[in-house]
């Protein structure tokens, strides 16, 4: 019997081995859309994650006939009421870097006692295919610092300190980070229920 090919709707290649190593060994086939140079970038244009992470599969599954996954995943501070959240890439404006975007947080919560900077990073995955849809959502809730730590990760990894383990994001090696990240808890989540449905082994 093939083996049946999924397409993960990212061109991040840092992303998709991150979900390569998160999901481990598979009945399926993890492909990402790279192997479709056709197809151009995606548009997030929903108000939620579950909604831009629905947005992107719906397209992957469109443009490539393959059972797709997608992801959406952003920092929900608590003092801010939920900000920046969807907009969590371009927090600093559209062609915001990492370091622009936690300048911009840290100037937010300047002054501001740790009880006060309480926040989560969520991330929704959905799974599109030719007989529905389905999503599952992680989370994992930490506090904002007043200033970086670590040097791995990307985004506001730097500034999110985990109490469960002590460290921010940015301190933790990837293995160590998937086990307690949202995007972690999501797509573990969609691998299981992807395994009692169709696509076990």
């Amino acid at each position: 019997m093939p083996v049946l090919s999924v397409v993960l709707a990212t061109t991040n290649q840092g992303k998709y081995d991150e979900i390569v190593e998160v999901l481990g060994e598979q009945p399926w086939n993890l492909v990402s859309l790279n192997d479709f140079p056709d197809c151009g970038p995606i548009r997030e244009y929903g108000n939620s994650f579950d909604e831009n992470a629905l947005i992107k599969a719906r397209e992957a599954f469109r443009i490539t006939g393959l059972t797709a996954l997608a992801d959406d995943s952003g920092l929900a501070v608590d003092y801010l009421n939920g900000e920046p959240g969807v907009y969590s890439a371009r927090f600093a404006g559209p062609r915001a870097d990492d370091e622009q975007n936690n300048r911009k947080l840290l100037e937010l919560l300047k002054g501001l006692p740790s009880g006060k900077r309480k926040a989560r990073f969520h991330c929704s995955v959905a799974l599109v295919d030719e007989s529905g849809e389905h999503l599952c959502r992680g989370q994992v809730k930490g506090v904002i610092l007043d200033e970086p730590r670590g040097g791995n990760g990307f985004g506001y990894d730097p500034l999110f300190y985990c109490p469960v383990l002590g460290k921010t994001f940015a301190e933790m090696e990837r293995k160590e980070k998937n086990r307690v990240s949202h995007r972690g808890a999501a797509f573990l989540a969609m691998a299981i229920w992807m395994r009692n449905h169709k696509y076990g082994a």
